[in-house]
């Protein structure tokens, strides 16, 4: 077997420069149809067949996880029951490259039955699909890049590229942020590294927090935080409500070995550590991540613009949903 692998090249140049000529397609319908998108009330709904469907059901899902509700139709069971899943208010975007083939334009005449709004993503401007849309984005003569000529390849590498190009401008036109994004993907390290320290700490906001003020005795203050959930640190703010330092269990312990009874008149700002380590509640949990691996601590302060208390986020939390530094 002799592998030609400056064929291989020749593949990977000829997509790139495919996509790369697909600019101008970015015109007046290219608007139109990412307007229709973000108008619509219902949901998207992506439908090709063969090489072009599984191509529609990666922009399907590149759509739902940035803020469009979106699925896929198989455009040939489409007439044996799943044409229910759609409604009026929805959008169908169909791919098809030579756009004639007969479950695609079969598709066509049940969406325009039921009055419903067709965005094309073809090669072919006089083709079926073309005529018959409401908005065609039409990418033109494309060759592929197989040794015949006729296996989809570039045309399909090509329409996910319009696919991706339509729904990133629709999500930046949303104000998509990370935050929305993690929603998404809570699951896996990408919604792990992207999840916001106010996300992951284990209160939650309006609940009570383990605050003392410095003024505070160890015994007032266990009086005050007592019965709060899980925690192993108490945080210490001052009279302008800002936080002033934090007492761990660990600190407690010491003091007790060494004071006994006698620790308990102590106050709790000679006892704190002051000027601790504190992290916003806007940070990235892996923020917070990097700083109990430098600094060697297990609790650590959320707090707000003002520099009040907020939350607090343990080492543990973060052992949980597996965020990395």
């Amino acid at each position: 077997m002799e592998l030609d692998l400056e064929y291989a090249r020749k593949v990977i140049t000829a997509e790139a420069e495919a996509i790369a000529s697909l600019t101008p397609i970015v015109d007046e319908s290219f608007a139109k149809a990412a307007e229709m998108i973000f108008h619509c009330s219902g949901s998207c709904i992506l439908s090709g067949i063969g090489k072009a469907g599984i191509i529609g059901r990666k922009i399907s899902a590149t759509l739902a996880s940035t803020g469009t509700p979106s699925h896929f139709l198989h455009p040939a069971e489409a007439i044996h029951g799943d044409l229910g899943r759609l409604r009026k208010n929805d959008l169908v975007i169909v791919l098809s490259y030579g756009g004639e083939t007969d479950e695609v334009t079969r598709l066509l005449n049940l969406v325009k039955q039921l009055d419903i709004k067709l965005i094309a993503i073809t090669g072919e401007s006089d083709s079926t699909l073309c005529k018959h849309s409401d908005v065609a984005l039409c990418m033109g003569q494309i060759s592929e890049a197989c040794p015949l000529g006729v296996a989809p390849s570039v045309s399909t590498t090509c329409m996910l590229a319009v696919g991706d190009a339509l729904a990133f401008t629709v999500m930046k036109a949303r104000k998509f942020s990370v935050e929305d994004y993690v929603r998404f993907h809570p699951g896996g390290s990408l919604g792990a590294r992207l999840m916001t320290v106010e996300q992951s700490m284990m209160f939650r906001p309006g609940e009570k927090l383990p605050i003392a003020e410095d003024t505070d005795t160890v015994e007032k203050m266990l009086e005050k935080t007592g019965g709060i959930k899980r925690h192993g640190a108490v945080m210490v703010v001052g009279k302008d409500g800002g936080l002033a330092g934090i007492i761990t269990d660990a600190d407690l312990r010491r003091l007790m070995a060494e004071h006994g009874r006698g620790a308990f008149d102590f106050k709790a700002g000679d006892v704190m550590t002051p000027n601790c380590k504190r992290i916003r509640a806007d940070a990235l949990a892996a923020e917070a991540t990097a700083l109990f691996h430098k600094f060697r601590i297990d609790e650590l302060p959320v707090v707000d613009s003002d520099d009040r208390p907020v939350g607090l986020i343990d080492v543990q939390d973060i052992v949980t949903i597996k965020v990395v530094g």
